[in-house]
Order: structure tokens, then C-alpha cells, then sequence
């Protein structure tokens, strides 16, 4: 249920900051038309995709159903998002960018 969760607020927060930054845009928050418009297609969205992804969990509970295909491919991609288990630590920076003894343009 973790991975429902952290897919689900990386998708709405995006979403919110979008509405959130299109609102700022607009000088005076006022109930247009434009909106109204605006929150709507907020609301499906997230309806869809919430729709989708627990049907998706469903699916994957049930071990790889067709309803697990289906509503995967119906968020855009066949399998659901799998994260990394980490225990809380960076993970090593590659060879020789950032790392101790290396020079930079920035350390001259």
C-alpha cells in the first residue's frame, strides 16, 4: 500500500502546483468560467488515475491479472511503478563527479 500512496501524492502534488501556479497567473481569484474549467479537469484527472491505479493494485494482488494489464496500460504503461527500499541513505555518487580528490570548475 506504500507504493499506492507515493505514486498517488507524486502525481497530485504536481497537480496541485500546476492549479495552484495557473491560479497566481490570473491576478484576482474570481469563479469564471475558466475556473470552473480548471478544477474540474483537477478533479477527473485524479478520479481517473486514482480509479486506475487501485484497480491496478487490485490486479497486482491477484497476481498479474488481465485487470492489472489492462488498467496499467490505461495509465500509460503496462506495469506498475516499483521503488527502491532504502534504508534512508544517499545512494554513491558516480565515478569522479562530486567525489573527494576530484576537481571541479567550481572548487577553482
Amino acid at each position: 500500500m506504500p507504493a499506492l500512496f507515493i505514486s498517488t501524492m507524486r502525481t497530485v502534488v504536481p497537480m496541485i502546483a500546476g492549479w495552484l501556479l495557473t491560479l497566481l497567473v490570473k491576478t484576482g481569484i474570481t469563479l469564471d468560467s475558466d475556473t470552473v474549467t480548471y478544477a474540474v479537469t483537477f478533479a477527473a484527472v485524479l478520479v481517473y488515475y486514482l480509479l486506475f491505479r487501485g484497480l491496478e493494485v487490485i490486479g497486482t494482488r491477484l497476481r498479474g491479472t488481465r485487470l492489472q494489464t489492462l488498467a496499467g496500460v490505461l495509465l500509460g504503461w503496462a506495469r506498475p511503478p516499483s521503488y527502491p527500499h532504502a534504508d534512508g541513505d544517499l545512494p554513491p555518487l558516480s565515478s569522479g563527479y562530486g567525489t573527494a580528490g576530484s576537481s571541479s570548475t567550481l572548487d577553482r
